[in-house]
């Protein structure tokens, strides 16, 4: 009879053998820690959730068995969920298709458009490693997410490439489960919800094929112990389960998403005196927009005078120079080489922040 999986015996060689599974696409190499009793801050382990028996996983999934040392896994396969207490591994059926990993990398893409405005960056792991090291008798487990998002990773502890361990590492601030064709909500999100990872999307996209199933993004915050479904995200303020939706399924950003993810990345930013000038890609845009625009304005005053400006014209010193002694050196100007002169000479008398 199946108990719970912290009461099932284990090989306690085997425990400190424990290898990760799959990462795709490279295989992880982790090796587990030596199962530590409580996390890095002090607080004790969360409960390793439902046994086996009682997570209803459905024919979505090919069960076999893998043991301690094998869950290094195998990189043709789609490793779900590994369970150290009965020693069973849980892989998707179906071929990766690009209806599932659309929204998957989409979502990379949008957080990547909210750290430029915001001025700080987002990293994003992919379906990496989420693992539950063993304590006391009960054996480890690892889930694998769709996508996972740490909206600060300079002052998370994450581990790069490898596993997100439990105790070990903070939490993704986002956890993404693609629920095209698997029941995530039956199964899944009750070990997220044990293992207290703050917040959990399950996005049904617009492809997917289950017709009972409603198409949306649902949001599962913690509170407590237990996930309650929020109307917007806590970790992006504001961006509600329906923006969301809409932004992971759209075949074309558009400019509303557009908009909505420039609201987002301001209020992030505006918590931390940060924004797109912070962010060298946007520095960079804005210095080229503000080198064309002055270069526009300057051959306007001088084709008012019937003159032609150069071809080329410093660029450094259109940036540099004060707006009022770039219309100076274009109005006051005799030829193209004064101009270039006058513009220097600008520059020479002292650097200005960027205006517009």
């Amino acid at each position: 009879m199946l108990g719970s999986p912290c009461r099932l015996a284990v090989n306690p060689a085997s425990a400190r053998e424990m290898q990760e599974m799959r990462q795709p696409p490279k295989a992880s190499r982790r090796r587990a820690a030596a199962s530590p009793q409580a996390a890095a801050n002090g607080a004790a382990l969360p409960e390793p959730g439902p046994p086996l028996a009682e997570l209803p996983f459905d024919d979505a999934y090919r069960r076999f068995r893998m043991t301690a040392e094998e869950v290094h896994g195998d990189e043709n396969r789609r490793i779900e969920f590994w369970d150290g207490a009965t020693e069973t591994a849980l892989e998707v059926r179906e071929d990766i298709s690009p209806y599932h990993e659309r929204p998957v990398h989409l979502l990379a893409a949008l957080a990547e458009r909210i750290a430029a405005v915001r001025g700080k960056p987002i990293r994003c792991f992919g379906n990496m490693d989420l693992e539950l090291p063993a304590k006391d008798d009960c054996p480890g487990r690892i889930l694998q997410a769709d996508q996972s998002l740490y909206l600060y990773p300079d002052r998370a502890n994450i581990v790069g490439p490898e596993a997100m361990v439990v105790g070990e590492n903070h939490y993704p601030d986002i956890v993404l489960e693609v629920d095209r064709t698997t029941d995530i909500r039956r199964h899944k999100l009750k070990l997220y919800e044990a293992w207290r990872f703050p917040e959990v999307w399950v996005d049904v996209p617009e492809e997917a094929p289950n017709r009972r199933k409603p198409k949306g993004t649902t949001i599962y915050g913690l509170e407590g112990s237990k996930f309650k479904v929020l109307a917007a995200s806590r970790a992006f303020p504001t961006w509600t389960a329906a923006e969301i939706h809409t932004a992971l399924n759209e075949q074309r950003l558009s400019a509303q998403t557009t908009a909505v993810l420039e609201r987002i990345g301001r209020i992030l930013g505006e918590r931390e005196g940060t924004g797109p000038d912070d962010d060298l890609l946007m520095r960079s845009l804005k210095r080229q927009a503000l080198a064309s625009e002055r270069a526009a304005m300057v051959r306007h005053l001088m084709a008012t005078r019937g003159m032609q400006a150069p071809d080329t014209l410093p660029i450094n010193a259109l940036l540099l120079a004060d707006l009022q002694d770039v219309m100076d050196a274009a109005l006051g100007c005799a030829d193209e080489v004064d101009l270039v002169a006058r513009l220097n000479a600008a520059v020479d008398r002292g650097p200005t922040e960027l205006s517009g």
